[in-house]
């Protein structure tokens, strides 16, 4: 339903602040207390409120938006007790909700945002927004504003809705104000609007840009930071957390009977919950599991996409690992229904994650709205040492960068020699990990090596000359004079030291979250409980070499996995489990004592073996998020693949050293 052009808060409603201090929310929820902007500093709430805060994985089992709404922000703790009740926002009365820096972190869950409005919410204040959080409350037609505007409305004013839509480009404006992307997309396919192509004028262009002008519908043309623009999407995917409300709406807009205009470069996956039912908390929603994969494959048969569903309960792995193995290509513009699709950028492609709405509109007519990001360069020099790896990189970013919200919705772009140094694998990393800098996607350059990658993943055979020269000609590298609006940093790899991502403090307000930045050398002694080593982060061939290395010197010295640790390794893929069966990782992993696990996100996701069980359990793990309860209620440390197997064996936190397990002041920690 489209807005009024006024908009002014309703006599009777209220707001609700998520403040730092958890039990004023509590106050607020039981009806006590009322609290108003002007008494309040915007330090005093709730920064990178996550998604999986908003809508834990357990609430996402089910795909219809009311049922969602009744355990809104269910992931919010404090001393392992939930702050909102089962229905307390939806009966709490609230039209407003309120928060710091940054909301919507994470995933590109449209569930989130799903729980507020379904709850009464119809406008959304905070500081900043995580690109796809926002971009996920504009698809549902959400008001957005900020502090000072919420101290005018509790004051009595009327504010014109061009004051919180101005902001946009016209073409967000207009989804906004129709109330939403479906009521937007149904006016354009009808000629009832329509949207102007770019005039803007030959310029330097980063390699987003020059993906984006690739992909205009209508034609090529140059394009530039702000410009709003449709674009043709070459592929995309889904999964079983999310396929089923992907169809339950195309079903709702489009009638029983819809299509897609062409279904050969989109897919499905099975592989976040193949494992939950082994997860004492999450076994009871077990016949929830069951009714996504009945409808993921009731989508799949009828829409004809690609069909990576589990055979015989084995995955053929993770989406973003596959996908980027078997058909994102240099050049492609991909989006599919997780956050973590722009590890399709490692391909040189620009892809990044859609919410559900989004995603249903976009595979429906075949081309999606784009407004051009900005782009941040990280310009790479020199090599790693060997006791780093790119999730060093990344962690180093977070705590430098994307703390300073240098990164906030930009495509991260990555280049140089140092980058031309790192694998294939090691690039994907970069690039997955863009979304945990609130990002809007990370892309590679592209090279030789990387077409000779992608050939060989995909079998090599006798055509391979003409596929290679395809996926060259869609190379993509940024023009000389390409601006960046987020500056251009540099970065000696070789300077770099290990790191971890702490687990912060949430019952104090400090969010568990991956830009907690720490050395190594620096925590002191920190026991591990589990160490876990998977998830599309580092589940590649490359993390599997590494676990295998650190795993195979212990071995050699006699050591296992420590007394009284846990330390899973998961495969990304059938294609790791092969590679680590040829080389024999396999035999070392069994003699080190790893519980190996097939293909699958798993705990990652908190729906796997690797989980942790009690809130006093201390995990380092190699997934790409250490937010509150996502892998379980312990506190969770993220880490390269090194750091973890070398930390497996010895029982604590360590950082990777050659030689580390027959060293005399490594032993006396053993």
């Amino acid at each position: 339903m489209a807005h009024p052009r006024q908009i002014q808060l309703t006599p009777g409603k209220r707001v609700l602040f998520l403040t730092k201090d958890l039990a004023l929310i509590a106050a607020q929820l039981r009806g006590e207390l009322d609290l108003r902007m002007e008494d309040l500093a915007v330090e005093d709430l709730l920064d990178d409120i996550n998604t999986d805060v908003m809508t834990p994985a357990w609430v996402c089992f089910n795909h219809r938006p009311e049922d969602i709404a009744l355990n809104a922000y269910a992931g919010l703790m404090k001393v392992g007790e939930r702050v909102f009740a089962e229905r307390a926002l939806m009966d709490g009365n609230f039209e407003v909700i309120v928060s710091g820096l940054r909301k919507g972190t994470g995933s590109s869950r449209e569930t989130a945002p799903q729980a507020e409005k379904w709850c009464g919410i119809g406008i959304v204040i905070a500081a900043s927004f995580a690109p796809i959080h926002e971009r996920n409350n504009i698809n549902l037609g959400q008001i957005m504003g900020n502090h000072a505007q919420l101290r005018r409305l509790q004051a009595g004013a009327s504010i014109p809705i061009d004051e919180f839509t101005g902001k946009y480009d016209p073409v967000t404006r207009q989804i906004v104000e129709m109330g939403g992307l479906f009521p937007f997309s149904k006016a354009l396919a009808s000629g009832a609007i329509e949207v102007a192509g770019p005039t803007t004028a030959e310029r330097p262009m980063t390699m987003a840009e020059k993906i984006i002008s690739r992909h205009l519908v209508g034609g090529e043309a140059c394009v530039k930071p702000g410009d709003a623009v449709m674009v043709k999407v070459d592929g995309g995917y889904s999964h079983e957390f999310t396929t089923a409300q992907v169809h339950h709406f195309l079903q709702q807009e489009y009638g029983p009977d819809y299509s897609l205009p062409d279904a050969s470069k989109f897919a499905v996956f099975e592989d976040h919950l193949l494992y939950a039912d082994g997860v004492a908390r999450m076994a009871p929603f077990a016949d929830k599991i069951a009714t996504l994969r009945t409808l993921q494959t009731e989508f799949m048969r009828h829409t004809g996409v690609r069909d990576y569903q589990a055979t015989e309960g084995i995955s053929p792995g993770i989406c973003h690992e596959v996908a980027r193995r078997e058909f994102v290509d240099p050049g492609d513009f991909i989006q599919a229904t997780d956050s973590h699709t722009c590890m399709g950028g490692g391909n040189n492609a620009l892809a990044y994650g859609v919410g559900a709405t989004e995603y249903a509109a976009l595979i429906a007519s075949g081309a999606t709205f784009v407004k051009v990001p900005e782009s941040i360069r990280f310009e790479l020099v020199g090599q790693l040492p060997a006791d780093c790896t790119a999730k060093d990189v990344m962690l180093h970013i977070l705590w430098h960068h994307a703390t300073q919200e240098h990164t906030l919705d930009r495509v991260m772009e990555f280049g140089g020699p140092g980058l031309a140094s790192m694998s294939m694998d090691e690039r994907a990393t970069l690039a997955n990990m863009a979304t945990e800098c609130t990002a809007k996607a990370g892309i590679c350059e592209g090279d030789e090596g990387l077409v000779e990658w992608i050939v060989e993943a995909r079998g090599g055979d006798a055509a391979s000359a003409a596929q290679a020269d395809a996926l060259r000609a869609g190379l993509v590298g940024p023009d000389v004079g390409a601006h960046y609006d987020g500056g251009i940093h540099t970065i000696d790899l070789a300077t770099l030291r290990p790191l971890v991502a702490h687990p912060g403090d949430p019952d104090r307000g400090i969010p568990s979250d991956p830009t907690n930045g720490a050395f190594v050398s620096d925590l002191g002694d920190v026991p591990i409980d589990i160490a876990y080593g998977g998830s599309c982060t580092a589940g590649k061939v490359d993390d599997f070499a590494m676990y295998a290395r650190v795993l195979e010197e212990a071995v050699a010295a006699d050591r296992m996995v420590a007394d009284g640790v846990s330390f899973y390794i998961q495969f990304g893929s059938e294609a790791s489990r092969a590679v680590a069966a040829a080389k024999g990782w396999l035999e070392i992993f069994e003699a080190a004592g790893v519980t190996i696990i097939n293909p699958g996100c798993g705990a990652c996701i908190g729906c796997g073996p690797g989980v942790s069980e009690r809130s006093d359990q201390v995990t380092v793990s190699a997934i790409n998020r250490n937010f509150q309860g996502r892998s379980g209620p312990g506190r969770l440390y993220l880490a390269s693949p090194l750091t973890v197997a070398a930390s497996a064996i010895e029982g604590r936190i360590v950082s990777y050293q050659p030689g580390m397990f027959t060293a005399p002041a490594i032993e006396e920690h053993a």
